[in-house]
C-alpha cells in the first residue's frame, strides 16, 4: 500500500519505545559532525558555507519519510563537490546569486532523474555490484577518511589531493614541526575516551568527549594560548522556499552534469545502503532508494540547497552512536535548525581535532 512509498511512516507505526533514547543521542552526536562537514563541502562546491547546512537539514527530513534505509545519513558529499563546482561556476559568471540558483537547479534535475529511475524500476543495477566490490569500496572509503583526518588530528591542514600525496604531505608536516601537540593531546584523549566507553552501551561514548573538549577549550582558552583550531560561530538563519528560474537552454546545459551527479550519488548510496542492510539483516528496496534519494535532492533544490548524496563518513558516526531508525537524521536536522536560530555560537569552542 501507501506505506511502500513512505517507509518512514511504516517505521513510525512499528517504532519501539526503547529505541528513542538511542536515536536522540545518536542524532545529537551526529549534529556535531554534520555542521562542519556540511559547511566545508559547500565551500568546496563554490558556494557560501551556510548553504551546506541548508543542504543538510531539508534532505535529512525528506529522506526520513521517503528513504528505505533506517541507518543512512544524507547530505553534501566530497565526491559531488568538484562536479557541482564544474557545472555551476561557468554558468554563474562570477555572480554568487546566480551560482546558488544554478546549484539549486542542479539538485532539482538530479532529483528528477533519481525519481524517474526509481519509478521505472532501474534499481536492479545494484545487483550487479558484487560483494568484493562493496567491501573494497567501504575499505577504500575507510582508508581515505583516515588519511584525510590525520592532519586535523595533529592540528594542521594539508592542501594536497589524492591519497598518496596527502600521506606524503602529512608526514612532511609532522617532521617539519607543523604539528600542534596540544591539539593532538586533546584529539588523542578524545579518541581514547571513545574507545574506552564503547563497552558501555548506554553511555554516549562520542558525545562525552565532544562536550568535554568544548568546555575545556573554553575554560582554559586553548584556542588563543596554544592555537587549537575550533569550529567558530555558525551562520544564522533557516532556508526558505525558492524556485530557481532558468531558460530551457541553460537547463539543458545543466542536464548532463545533473545526470552524472545522479548516477554517482546513487552508486555511492546503493553500495553504502546494501552494506548496512546486510550488516543489520534488513532489506532495502533499491527502487525506493532511488526515489528517496531523488526526493531528498528535490527538497534540497527547492530550499536553497545543492545536490546531495549518502555519506560514508557520517553514516558510520550515526551507527557507532547507537542509531536505530531514521529518527536519528530528523533529530540531527532539527538540532542544526535550532542551533541556527537560537544558539549559533554554542559550538564556537568545539575543537577540530575532536571532530577528526
Amino acid at each position: 500500500g501507501i506505506l511502500r512509498w513512505l517507509p518512514g511512516l511504516y517505521v513510525l507505526r512499528h517504532y519501539q519505545r526503547q529505541w528513542l533514547l538511542s536515536d536522540v543521542v545518536a542524532g545529537l552526536v551526529l549534529t556535531a559532525v554534520l555542521v562542519p562537514v556540511g559547511m566545508a563541502y559547500a565551500e568546496a562546491s563554490g558556494l557560501p558555507a551556510i548553504f551546506g547546512l541548508y543542504a543538510t537539514i531539508v534532505p535529512l527530513l525528506a529522506y526520513a519519510v521517503f528513504g528505505p534505509s533506517r541507518i543512512l545519513v544524507l547530505g553534501p558529499d566530497s565526491s559531488l563537490a568538484p562536479m557541482i563546482a564544474a557545472a555551476i561556476l561557468p554558468l554563474s559568471a562570477g555572480d554568487p546569486e546566480r551560482a546558488l540558483s544554478a546549484a539549486a537547479m542542479l539538485a532539482i534535475l538530479a532529483g528528477l532523474f533519481g525519481v524517474i529511475a526509481g519509478v521505472l524500476h532501474l534499481g536492479f543495477i545494484t545487483d550487479l555490484l558484487a560483494k568484493p566490490i562493496r567491501y573494497g569500496y567501504m575499505n577504500g572509503i575507510a582508508l581515505t577518511v583516515l588519511v584525510s583526518q590525520l592532519p586535523k588530528l595533529f592540528g594542521f591542514s594539508v592542501d594536497a589531493e589524492g591519497l598518496f600525496r596527502r600521506i606524503t604531505e602529512f608526514a612532511s608536516g609532522v617532521f617539519s614541526g607543523r604539528a600542534n601537540w596540544v591539539a593532538l593531546a586533546v584529539g588523542a584523549s578524545s579518541l581514547l575516551i571513545i574507545l574506552m566507553l564503547k563497552r558501555f552501551l548506554r553511555v554516549p561514548g562520542v558525545l562525552v568527549p565532544v562536550v568535554g573538549a568544548t568546555l575545556a577549550v573554553g575554560w582554559f582558552d586553548l584556542s588563543t594560548r596554544f592555537g587549537v583550531q575550533v569550529l567558530g560561530d555558525l551562520p544564522k538563519g533557516l532556508p526558505g522556499l525558492a524556485v530557481p528560474v532558468f531558460t530551457l537552454k541553460e537547463i539543458g546545459s545543466l542536464c548532463t552534469a545533473a545526470l552524472a551527479i545522479a548516477v554517482v550519488s546513487f552508486a555511492d548510496t546503493a553500495v553504502l545502503s546494501r552494506v548496512y542492510a546486510a550488516k543489520n539483516r534488513t532489506y532495502v528496496d533499491p527502487n525506493q532508494e532511488m526515489i528517496g534519494l531523488g526526493l531528498a535532492n528535490l527538497a534540497a533544490g527547492f530550499f536553497q540547497g545543492f545536490p546531495i548524496s549518502s555519506s560514508s563518513s557520517r553514516t558510520p558516526v550515526a551507527e557507532a552512536s547507537g542509531s536505530k531508525t531514521q529518527l536519528t537524521g530528523v533529530v540531527g536536522a532539527l538540532a542544526i535548525a535550532l542551533l541556527l536560530v537560537l544558539a549559533p555560537s554554542l559550538l564556537r569552542n568545539l575543537p577540530n581535532t575532536v571532530l577528526a
